[in-house]
């Protein structure tokens, strides 16, 4: 009886591509009591990795909170499956705004102490006492009201990219760290102020709304669903958008976009830029807002440092991290000396750009396109890549188009290349092309050539 995901996300990357088929990337939680979360862990299992459902859950006798992408075919049979329960029926579900077919890789279900870390320990405490749900535009009216405070419940590095206009954006890393320091905050407010909260789906603030509730806050609301549910009802029903930038989000995608806007700058260089990237260097993985100039200049890396670690045979850069603690466990997520253009703390509600709206139907809809290879190595030194053709033929002046969980969409206008290392200008099935690339190549990309119309 298989319990546990078996496949490597190489190797699941590979699988969801053959298969072709749309994927919906979702999340939701739930409040209850359930007595036994470890037997409620392997049943959910069982019952969804048949549907081929992948992503990250935690459970908890307080409940559960997921995050995850399954087959768009096999929608209605998760949702009655999870109606099974009692406490999950009718549940809402919030649809991502963007769906990207590798938003997960894994099927990974945990069982933790409590769904979300709140460092509390008050038995006292009634996680249920929640504050009043309030849809999109009972929360806009609220905005509006000038005895109302919004606050964010989320993390410096998820603000910092889009948040709701005058909102108080708590220069914190943990949901945590916000409940003391929000509580110090407003302490004069308790009763003459109207405390608004949200956050992405719902979740902290069901909580967080309980715990202002049970510290003598009187009037207290959170966004029912979150920015993500928000994003929803004021697109179908046509109304005012209080919300300016980009929604963090917690899988590969790291983001889906609410407005045009983009209000942070790179990291490096301060230009106008809103795309996080996770450090290239294994031992570091810093999570950083880093523009397209610098992921080129930089090697997708933090810090000259990092750069010359990930230059580095393979077999060096294991050696160095050898015994230390993962990376994203050492650096604060965003805050590093090397980053100089990091704005926690200092969030603003001013479009510094504007980008002009990516759909991933763009590409599915409008181009045609035949697989022709996938990835095999990176020389980061040179910047070139190196993948073998499986399918079909290429030749100079096509367009491929390079698909991969962690590289994402990238386009690149064939001119010289070489194929099994001689300059050439066609290249058919057996060979091995390696190509100049300003982005590293990987084992989980695909490469396929743009057809004509």
């Amino acid at each position: 009886m298989q319990l546990y995901n078996t496949l490597s996300a190489d190797e699941r990357a590979e699988l969801i591509d053959k298969a072709g088929k749309q994927r919906l990337t979702l999340s939701f939680y739930a409040y209850a009591n359930i007595e036994n979360p470890k037997a409620f862990r392997d049943a959910l299992f069982l019952a969804w990795n048949p549907l081929d459902v992948l992503g990250r859950i935690y459970v908890a006798k307080e409940g559960i909170n997921a995050q995850l992408s399954l087959p768009a075919d096999n929608f209605y049979e998760f949702k009655n499956r999870i109606e099974e329960y009692s406490f999950m029926r009718g549940i809402r579900l919030n649809i991502a705004v963007e769906h990207d077919d590798f938003s997960f890789l894994k099927l990974t279900i945990k069982v933790r102490n409590k769904i979300v870390a709140d460092g509390l320990n008050d038995e006292t405490f009634d996680v249920t006492n929640k504050g009043v749900h309030l849809k999109a535009n009972e929360f806009n009216q609220f905005l509006e009201d000038p005895n109302t405070i919004v606050v964010d419940m989320r993390n410096h590095y998820e603000s910092e990219i889009g948040h709701f206009k005058g909102a108080i954006t708590p220069d914190v890393e943990t949901f945590r760290e916000s409940l003391p320091i929000i509580e110090e905050q407003l302490a004069g407010h308790k009763e003459n102020k109207n405390l608004l909260m949200y956050c992405t789906g719902g979740i902290r603030c069901e909580k967080a709304s309980a715990f202002f509730k049970h510290k003598g806050f009187k009037n207290v609301y959170q966004l029912e669903g979150g920015i993500i549910e928000y994003a929803r009802q004021i697109k179908n029903e046509e109304l005012p958008n209080k919300f300016i930038g980009k929604n963090f989000v917690f899988d590969n995608r790291l983001g889906e976009r609410i407005t045009e806007d983009i209000i942070s700058r790179c990291h490096q260089c301060g230009a106008p830029c809103d795309d996080h990237t996770n450090c290239a260097n294994d031992g570091c993985h810093l999570l950083f807002i880093q523009c397209d100039s610098c992921k080129d200049k930089m090697h997708n890396c933090c810090s000259k440092e990092c750069v010359e670690v990930v230059q580095l045979p393979l077999v060096e850069q294991i050696k160095l991290r050898k015994g230390k603690q993962l990376g994203n466990k050492i650096f604060r997520k965003g805050k590093s000396p090397a980053l100089k253009f990091k704005a926690s703390g200092r969030q603003t509600d001013t479009s510094l750009a504007k980008i002009a709206r990516k759909k991933d139907s763009i590409i599915k809809a409008a181009l045609k396109k035949e697989i022709v290879g996938k990835g095999q190595h990176y020389y980061s030194k040179s910047k070139v890549g190196l993948f073998l053709m499986e399918n079909g033929s290429i030749q100079s002046g096509d367009t491929l188009l390079i698909l991969g969980p962690t590289t994402g969409k990238q386009k690149v206008k064939l001119d010289s290349f070489y194929v099994n290392g001689t300059l050439a200008k066609k290249a058919i099935e057996g060979d091995k092309v390696t190509i100049e690339l300003p982005f590293k190549l990987r084992l989980s990309d695909k490469i396929y050539k743009i057809l004509e119309h």
